[in-house]
């Protein structure tokens, strides 16, 4: 019953877990790509894309390598795939081709790629499963909500980021974390590659 005591939440836990998880979310270097994407889409459903990526790091927590291994897949292989679609976002800002082209469907666009892998991804959803034995299931739980509440803010204040930034500052910052994006993909797959 102990494991259920309310006792467990421990402040530190949860703003240790809490940090963690938004370096890994990184969804204020994701804010270029978002842009992007909501001027393709022409809006960005906040709430779809909260609630599927807190569905999907909830799986995670919960159910993790399981999950995984149901579907014939490993972690290995999961962060792999991430790394390919974060390393073609991270061309399509750089170099300014388009290679996921615009769709009207913004409840489609606000899954994929945004809730997965921009926000869910394999780095965020390994994270989780990492942090099981470090903390208590109440506090990473507590952090993934504060996590979620920071994602929802910034995916509802995009029109007002953009008119803050102006073009010519999007660009320079789309660019600048095009680069970023392409040397975290790289990594995620240099890492986990089988030699």
């Amino acid at each position: 019953m102990a494991q259920y005591d309310i006792s467990n939440i421990n402040f530190n836990e949860i703003l240790t877990a809490s940090f963690a998880l938004f370096a890994v979310i990184d969804i204020l270097g994701s804010i270029p790509v978002l842009i992007s994407f909501k001027n393709k889409m022409g809006s960005i459903s906040a709430w779809r894309a909260t609630i599927v990526s807190a569905l999907l790091i909830l799986v995670f927590f919960v159910l993790g390598e399981r999950f995984l291994q149901t579907l014939g897949l490993d972690i290995a292989s999961f962060a792999i795939a991430g790394s390919i679609v974060l390393f073609i976002l991270g061309l399509e800002m750089v170099l300014g081709i388009e290679f996921f082209k615009g769709d009207p469907n913004a409840k489609a666009g606000s899954i994929v790629p945004i809730a997965f892998p921009i926000i869910a991804g394999s780095g965020t959803l390994t994270t989780v499963m990492s942090i099981k034995s470090l903390y208590h299931q109440y506090n990473i739980l507590i952090a993934i909500l504060i996590n979620m509440i920071i994602i929802f803010i910034a995916l509802k204040s995009l029109n007002w980021i953009e008119k803050m930034l102006g073009q010519s500052g999007i660009l320079v910052i789309r660019k600048f974390f095009g680069v970023i994006l392409i040397a975290i993909a790289v990594k995620m797959f240099r890492t986990n590659i089988a030699i």
